[in-house]
């Protein structure tokens, strides 16, 4: 019954991560939902830049991703007994500290960039979140190798989506 109870805790646990990610993302989407058909649509676009239906399904699952790496990192915090307990709460409070920033930058960068109407803002602060991707990414990278791994695709449409960012900064003055 304890077992069945921990696993019921655990997979609580989970849905909250990914809930508090995919609500970022929502948030996100309330700046940008009413930019795309007005403001998004007048402006100039490099040849790369993908149609507008593919940004909502790839943005959901790397919110999806980013809560299960969150999930285990977090799950490190009891788990290891080669760390004295105070050394690993301090990682995993790090690690998802930062985590927590560059979830706040994401949904920023929205507000930002289709809220404002400021790509210049906006490359300023989708540079800020690649960064802090990378600070949190590295910390995962030595609490859990999964977790580091769950953030690649994330980094990687961050990365692409700051090169879009600049394009649409330089073909619109």
């Amino acid at each position: 019954m304890e077992k069945r109870n921990n696993s019921l805790h655990r997979l609580g646990t989970l849905a909250l991560f990914i809930i508090a990610c995919e609500s970022a993302g929502i948030l996100g989407s309330l700046f940008t939902i009413q930019s795309i058909p007005t403001w998004y649509a007048t402006l100039i676009k490099p040849p790369f830049a993908p149609p507008n239906w593919l940004f909502a399904p790839v943005w959901t699952v790397l919110y999806a991703l980013m809560g299960i790496a969150a999930f285990l990192i977090w799950e490190k915090k009891t788990a290891s007994r080669a760390m004295p307990k105070s050394a690993k709460l301090n990682m995993v409070s790090a690690a998802l500290n930062m985590f927590g920033i560059q979830l706040i930058l994401n949904a920023l960068w929205s507000v930002v960039f289709f809220g404002l109407r400021s790509p210049l803002f906006g490359l300023f602060i989708i540079f800020l979140m690649l960064f802090t991707i990378a600070i949190t990414m590295w910390r995962f990278y030595f609490i859990d190798k999964r977790a580091f791994w769950l953030m690649v695709p994330y980094l990687l449409w961050v990365g692409f989506a700051t090169l879009l960012n600049f394009y649409i900064f330089a073909l619109n003055p």
